[in-house]
């Protein structure tokens, strides 16, 4: 209708005049160019661990040193009704482990959980993988050494998934494998983390490695002097080293001492004739000479109480460190008591807290919970740090990840102390 109107309109008269300016069409503004978000780096280079994966329940394979065909290889009976000495470790780690597990589900984790001895006959690492046994783990904890610790690795790192080795303090020649977890730290780790601590510890020092002269002792010097090199720290004291033997003087020992100083002896002696040997050495000279003599984590279970020790201070180191005050120690200690009517051992102790741990892990952020595999809410006795472990300068991915907080431990008459604060 609006338009039958318009055709009725009397045409507009022409005008004079300047013509009507005509508005100019806006330019049009060029947009800035979206990019593409880029594509974020997997977390150290490895795809999987840029997945998240996660499941209603996980199955998690644990092996342990059980022994059990050589306990009941006779009869069903305990003979003399005690477990054998040798079957203790492993027993008291897969308690704790159980124990764990029993809490764990407690709270509504759903778990499929297999333990295999990796000590028995039928159940060893070769013939569990042989079998395929292994196809459905989301996870291995494993107190195991040579061989089962390659054979592990080596299939976790096939199948992509995580290995933690609980016991073992060796990478055991394996690299390339951003899928296992070395919790109980390397000798190599053990050492940087003492010479850091002399070093930085006290402010003016003589630093000494006493070592024999092997192969052995000579590698462990070696990566005490390679920390020496990374170091970074203004106020580090050079190295001076003795290669001893049982021909070595007193004399010898004291050209390297000074009386102005502590004189800081770290001793490559792993085994305790050794280490007890060269303290002999020293021990007339600790009334002329301060000296802190550091020894290797091995020291730990070794017994210094001979008198001319007496007044000797000395540390070993540690990663783990529990002065069993905290809740879960009283947990673990009260539950042990209910259910083994025993104490528990300090394997106990790490089978629960392995287990704990990594569990919860597995469970807050799924298979692949390396990104963010050091939580301080999930501590349990340890202040764990896993860091990635490069090999070879330059490489891209970890050849495995390792603990690296190293407690060092002053030895006492009656009880050990830590000397260093946990990160």
């Amino acid at each position: 209708m609006m338009q039958a109107c318009s055709i009725f309109r009397p045409a507009a008269t022409k005008t004079d005049g300047p013509p009507p300016e005509l508005s100019k069409p806006k330019p049009v503004e060029k947009q800035p160019e979206t990019k593409e978000p880029e594509a974020k780096a997997a977390p150290f280079n490895v795809p999987a661990f840029a997945k998240e994966v996660k499941r209603n329940s996980y199955h998690v394979a644990v092996f342990a040193p059980l022994y059990l065909d050589s306990v009941f290889a006779a009869s069903l009976e305990i003979p003399g009704r005690t477990m054998p000495r040798y079957v203790l470790p492993g027993l008291e780690f897969y308690e704790g482990v159980q124990l764990a597990l029993d809490s764990l589900q407690g709270r509504g984790l759903q778990l499929t959980v297999q333990v295999f001895d990796n000590k028995g006959r039928t159940n060893d690492v070769a013939t569990v993988l042989r079998t395929r046994q292994l196809d459905n783990a989301d996870l291995i904890i494993g107190a195991v050494g040579t061989p089962e610790f390659k054979l592990l690795s080596d299939f976790a790192k096939q199948k992509e998934i995580n290995f933690v080795s609980a016991t073992y303090p060796n990478d055991g020649g394996v690299t390339e494998n951003p899928f296992l977890l070395i919790a109980n730290s390397t000798l190599r780790a053990h050492v940087e983390a003492m010479h850091d601590y002399a070093q930085r510890g006290f402010a003016n020092k003589n630093i000494i490695i006493l070592r024999r002269n092997t192969n052995f002792e000579a590698g462990i010097a070696g990566n005490i002097k390679a920390a020496y090199e990374k170091m970074d720290y203004d106020k580090k004291a050079r190295l001076r080293e003795l290669v001893w033997s049982d021909a070595t003087t007193e004399g010898e020992l004291s050209q390297l001492l000074l009386t102005d100083r502590p004189n800081l002896i770290i001793i490559t002696a792993l085994d305790e004739v050794g280490a007890k040997s060269i303290l002999r050495k020293l021990a007339p000279q600790k009334g002329t000479y301060p000296m802190q003599v550091f020894g290797m984590p091995t020291w730990d279970a070794m017994k210094f109480k001979e008198p001319e020790f007496s007044g000797i201070t000395m540390y070993y180191s540690s990663p783990y460190y529990n002065d069993k005050t905290d809740i879960y120690s009283k947990y673990v200690n009260d539950q042990f008591r209910k259910v083994y009517k025993a104490r528990p051992s300090d394997m106990a102790f790490k089978g629960f807290e392995l287990t704990w741990y990594f569990v919860n892990l597995l469970h807050q952020d799924g298979l692949y919970f390396n990104k963010d595999v050091n939580k301080p809410a999930n501590r349990v006795f340890t202040a764990f740090n896993f860091q990635p472990v490069y090999l070879k300068e330059g490489e891209s991915v970890p050849d495995y990840f390792e603990n690296k907080n190293i407690y060092i431990i002053q030895k006492g008459d009656s009880a050990d102390f830590r000397m260093n604060t946990a990160l």
